[in-house]
């Protein structure tokens, strides 16, 4: 029988070749890997994103904001392949040096700002619009409550969970189990705080709905690491409920195709310049016109 158990070194030392699938584009320093300038459009807001939970929650604010009638929240979006490593270009890391999508650069003052992590994006157009965060009193509390939540709950969601049921290079029972159990008590806290409230803070839809629907409503609806038999989301009903609500909003369907690069072509924007993209330029159209 082979031991199979793993003894840590006093010092460790990196090894490009343990990381699996992500093996090109992981390393344990930061910084640049090639120079590359970001494009650049005509709008106040300059997005850098690629379409995964994380991404999804700038494009959909932003169409949330269009939405609502807010012209001023016009964007460019660009796509970031991450398995490729465009989050390491000079470009890039110049607007977010950790080489994390999403990254925003806002344009529409005397003078721009680079914005990154989702959560800083998130607050920082709520706060400029006036839209999707009370502007005082309990409410507001709990709306940074339940965003901080999903901050600090989604890695175990996504490196946890869904790196060792979905991504790792071998399946080992004892992270799989130790995640699972985590991402379970996750939606339960969920389950009960949608028991008596429509969106996750009361009746109204807000920058916490959009920063927890990515992960844990597309999860609940099948769409993420095909788990959702695995973890038994039906269970879940009160998340399911509102998962299901919130994919009916006109600019969260909008919000899901932007720097999308995978899936059904007609579901995919790669970038996005305009409110007729979403109709003229889908991965499908611009294949046909090859």
């Amino acid at each position: 029988m082979t031991d199979t158990r793993y003894t840590p070194p006093k010092v460790w030392t990196w090894d490009e070749a343990s990381g699996g699938q992500f093996a090109k584009i992981n390393r344990p320093v930061s910084g640049a890997t090639h120079d590359k300038v970001l494009p650049q459009g005509q709008h106040p807001f300059q997005l850098y994103s690629l379409a995964t939970p994380n991404g999804v929650k700038a494009t959909v604010m932003l169409e949330e904001l269009l939405e609502a009638g807010i012209s001023e929240a016009e964007y460019d979006a660009y796509l970031i392949n991450i398995g490729e490593g465009d989050q390491f270009s000079s470009g890039f890391v110049d607007v977010n040096p950790n080489s994390k999508i999403p990254a925003l650069v806002d344009k529409s003052g005397d003078n721009s700002v680079n914005v990154f992590e989702s959560a800083s994006i998130l607050v920082h157009l709520a706060e400029k619009f006036g839209r999707f965060l009370p502007k005082q009193g309990n409410a507001r509390t709990q709306t940074f409550n339940w965003l901080f939540w999903a901050q600090g709950a989604a890695p175990f969601l996504g490196g946890g969970f869904g790196h060792f049921y979905a991504y790792a290079p071998e399946k080992f029972e004892y992270p799989i189990n130790r995640y699972t159990m985590e991402a379970k008590r996750q939606l339960d806290v969920l389950d009960k705080q949608l028991a008596n409230n429509t969106y996750i803070v009361g009746e109204d839809y807000s920058i916490a709905d959009m920063a927890i629907w990515p992960w844990y409503g597309v999860l609940v609806r099948g769409g993420l690491y095909e788990a959702a038999e695995f973890l038994q989301v039906k269970d879940y009903k009160n998340v399911l409920r509102w998962a299901n609500q919130v994919a009916q909003r006109p600019a969260v369907k909008r919000g899901i195709k932007v720097n999308r690069a995978w899936g059904e072509l007609s579901e995919q924007l790669h970038e996005r310049h305009a409110a007729s993209d979403f109709v003229e330029q889908t991965q499908d159209k611009r294949e046909a016109a090859k």
